[in-house]
This record gives C-alpha cells, structure tokens and sequence, in this order.
C-alpha cells in the first residue's frame, strides 16, 4: 500500500526527476507558458507554486533558497523581481494546467498547457495588408 507516500515516479530515477522539475521550472519562467504532459505539469505545479512563494518573502536568504532549488541565478533573479510582485496579493495558484486536444506523436500521451495565472501578452505586429 501507497500511504503517506506522496509524488509521482513519473519512471525517474530521484535525481533524475529533480532535474526534470528543475528544468520544467526553468522553463515556464523563462517563457511563461509550456507545453508538456499532465503528470509531469501535475507534479510541476506544487514546486512552481512553492519557489514563487519563497521568493515572496523577499529576503537575500529567499533568493538564495530559489537559486538553489532553480540551479540559475539569473532565473531566480526573475522570479523575486518579476513573479514575486505580480503574485504579492495573490494567496497561491498561480499556475494553471490546461489539457490540450492533442496527444504526443510518438507515445499518444495526453498534453496540456502549463502556464502561469496572470501572464504578460506580447503584443503581435499588425500586418500590412494589400492596398
């Protein structure tokens, strides 16, 4: 029996799957939104939330603490400057898992959408018509 065992094995090894947690972090604040599969996203979801809400607290030892578990400086310079005063009222949830229609190609696994709640829009350049 499974109980009090919480996480998924997602068929890593323990480094191996805090490397892929570290990486899927660096990824999503890096480019604020990814596209990956839904136990990877689910078991992203609580260390994302869990370095936004360390870097809240705005203190150097924070920062050093998101450094840490992120492995890049210049990501968790982002996360204490950028995502820390955006979600400074916000309580928690500040991801959001979107499932996608789509499957992966090669092993029909179910994607979705990994973003953050309150994500910056890049504006797109309006195009030129034909007169």
């Amino acid at each position: 029996m499974r109980h009090r065992k919480r996480g998924r094995k997602l068929s890593r090894t323990g480094s191996h799957r805090r490397a892929l947690l570290r990486s899927l972090a660096a990824a999503l604040f890096q480019h604020e939104s990814i596209t990956t599969t839904v136990p990877k996203a689910k078991e992203a979801r609580p260390f994302i939330e869990r370095l936004i809400t360390i870097s809240k607290r705005g203190t150097l030892v924070s920062r050093r603490i998101v450094a840490s578990r992120l492995q890049d400086e210049p990501l968790a310079k982002k996360c204490c400057e950028v995502f820390a005063p955006r979600y400074a009222d916000r309580p928690g949830g500040y991801t959001r898992i979107i499932r996608l229609a789509k499957r992966r190609i090669g092993d029909a696994s179910p994607l979705c959408l990994l973003e953050l709640v309150d994500k910056v829009q890049k504006e797109k350049p309006k195009k030129k018509g034909k007169k």
